[in-house]
């Protein structure tokens, strides 16, 4: 085990010996989990959070990667959701510059009236499905938007552009258009970064915060038992109020935990989401660096953008009726890849073209709107009286966990008697601290110290923000740091940093959540075995946990991200150098 996981079992144990009680315990790794861990450390409160799984590795490993203001929002009349999204938005774009980034959005406009009736109807309440949008609600909502930033504007106004002048700059774009119009919004480029940084924060701030990944909570009476399930070991806590933050699995923990206060409805009607990863060097080439945000057959919105050098495309939203693990079914493959005809017809893109698939339930709040679209994506704290009490944390989306996490702290200090002490809207988040306005000039010094290539510097930078510095030193001092393919900058000094610094205990820690190497679409099976090796030494692995470790990553790629294992051997066939 990590001495980094051990030091916090310890301290978890310790606050217990010394103090007898945690102030609250955040049950949820998730994003909104996390937010709220944070929050609460930055009042100077004892804060226990803990996570079954890995940090970021239910819904919040599954989202769109955008970072945005949620324009389709305003025709279903939520006006303070946008605005609270817009600057949720720009915090993030200053707070964490090395992983947030302006992304250009170009709409496709076929008509000029069509929706707007719909949309008036649906800003009132209306429940009807989406029309076409036309130029005029689109440049309604633009001008909405443009209005919301107008006093802390960091992205250019949005602009229209005629047929012509659209045709020009998308050429291999649908030629039945009358107009397009280009708005900017954000990416983000590893979510789950994000969220680690957040946990590291928190738990600089306070030593009284402690967070733990692999960790089951049972009631115990009044009081509960933390399961490490690694080991097996039990320790029993208390707390003063419970948190929870389990997503799209929020009634199934106030099942297990709220005890007589189980409410007698549920909160939570969660609908499924899958998006795909497409290598594919012309649709690439053809956004010309701009996400389009369009409409399908079914009046479902719709996105593709760059991701990584490869192409991102989305989204399905799909009613279900219990939350668990999911995967993009071909049918869903298929329904997104239809949708990118209807916008760039003579780009033929194949299934074959799919690296990569991920699949996440979206925690919605209950609703019985027949079309999942006009299903709020707002936010809300619902308390749950007993001993000791619950706010369960109802709803919600990536962009904003902050102002989410801030609302439940307020609760939560309201709740215990605790004053407010500290704002988290402008603080900087992990490798934001004192980051560049230009980031090359931090690869460009990182590089500068020798052993290592431009492109591995610029690497760090980009994944790491001003933390790279550590990490490049850490893995300058690490005996024996090799690249783990030619197709990547990653190292094995830099898996061993994940492993002692950022919680990583398992192969699909490393793969899927502290790294790109399974999105990007490059992992291969060598890369897996050098991994392996790696984390064996780390970890203290044997033969025999080394190989279920591979096993076990390869079976879950294939599973639930569309990566064979034929894929994997494929790759170090035609592995490419990328890193100089």
């Amino acid at each position: 085990m990590p001495e980094q996981r051990s030091s916090n079992l310890a301290r978890m144990q310790a606050r217990m010996r010394e103090a007898g009680s945690f102030d609250a315990i955040v049950v949820g790794g998730g994003i909104n989990g996390i937010g709220v861990f944070r929050e609460l450390a930055l009042q100077g409160l004892a804060v226990l959070l803990v996570e079954r799984n890995d940090f970021c590795s239910g819904c919040s490993a599954a989202p769109s990667r955008m970072i945005h203001g949620g324009l389709r929002y305003l025709e279903n009349g939520e006006f303070g959701l946008v605005k609270e999204s817009l600057r949720e938005r720009d915090a993030l774009l200053l707070n964490a510059p090395h992983l947030v980034h302006p992304l250009p959005t170009t709409i496709p406009i076929k008509s000029v009236f069509s929706g707007t009736l719909n949309a008036a109807i649906g800003f009132l309440g209306g429940s009807s499905r989406p029309a076409e949008r036309g130029v005029l609600p689109v440049k309604m909502g633009l001008l909405l938007y443009d209005w919301v930033t107008r006093h802390r504007r960091l992205t250019p106004r949005h602009a229209l552009r005629s047929a012509a002048e659209t045709a020009r700059q998308w050429p291999a774009l649908t030629r039945d258009l009358r107009y397009s119009a280009t708005y900017f919004d954000a990416w983000i480029s590893h979510p789950e970064r994000l969220g680690v940084e957040l946990i590291l924060d928190a738990q600089h701030e306070t030593p009284d915060a402690v967070a733990l990944n692999y960790a089951e909570i049972e009631r115990h009476g009044d009081d509960f038992a933390i399961v490490d399930r690694l080991t097996d070991a039990r320790t029993t806590v208390s707390t003063r109020l419970v948190i929870n933050a389990t997503g799209a699995w929020l009634d199934e923990t106030n099942r297990r935990l709220a005890g007589p206060a189980l409410p007698a409805e549920p909160f939570v009607a969660g609908t499924k989401g899958s998006h795909l990863v497409i290598d594919h060097r012309g649709l690439h080439d053809a956004l010309n660096g701009h996400m389009i945000f369009f409409e399908n057959s079914d009046g479902r919105i719709c996105i593709v953008f760059p991701y990584l050098g490869n192409v991102l495309a989305g989204a399905t939203d799909i009613r279900v009726a219990k939350a668990t693990r999911v995967r993009c079914e071909d049918q869903e493959r298929d329904y997104i890849l239809d949708s990118l005809r209807l916008v760039f017809p003579e780009i033929e893109v194949r299934a074959s073209d799919v690296v990569f698939s991920f699949s996440g339930i979206r925690p919605l709040p209950k609703s019985d709107h027949d079309f999942t679209g006009r299903i709020s994506r707002g936010h809300s704290v619902e308390k749950l009286a007993g001993t000791p009490p619950q706010l369960c944390m109802v709803g919600g989306k990536w962009t904003t966990f902050r102002a989410f996490a801030e609302e439940t702290a307020d609760a939560a200090l309201r709740e215990l008697g605790r004053p407010r002490r500290r704002d988290s809207l402008a603080l900087p988040i992990g490798g934001g601290v004192d980051f560049p306005a230009d980031p090359a000039v931090l690869a460009r010094e990182i590089a500068a110290r020798g052993d290592m290539t431009p492109q591995r510097a610029a690497h760090l930078v980009a994944a790491y923000g001003s933390r790279a510095r550590l990490v490049a030193e850490f893995c300058r001092d690490y005996s024996g740091d090799a690249p783990l393919g030619s197709s990547t900058c990653i190292s094995t000094g830099e898996i061993a940093f994940l492993i002692r610094r950022e919680f990583a205990v398992t192969l699909a820690d490393l793969v899927l959540r502290r790294t790109t190497l399974a999105i990007r679409g490059i992992l291969s099976a060598g890369q897996i075995d050098r991994l392996a090796a790696t984390a064996a030494a780390e970890l203290r692995w044997d033969g025999d946990r080394c190989k279920r470790e591979k096993a076990e990553l390869i079976a879950e790629l294939d599973a639930y991200h569309g990566v064979t294992p034929a894929m994997l051997v494929e790759r170090d066939k035609g592995e490419k150098a990328s890193c100089g």
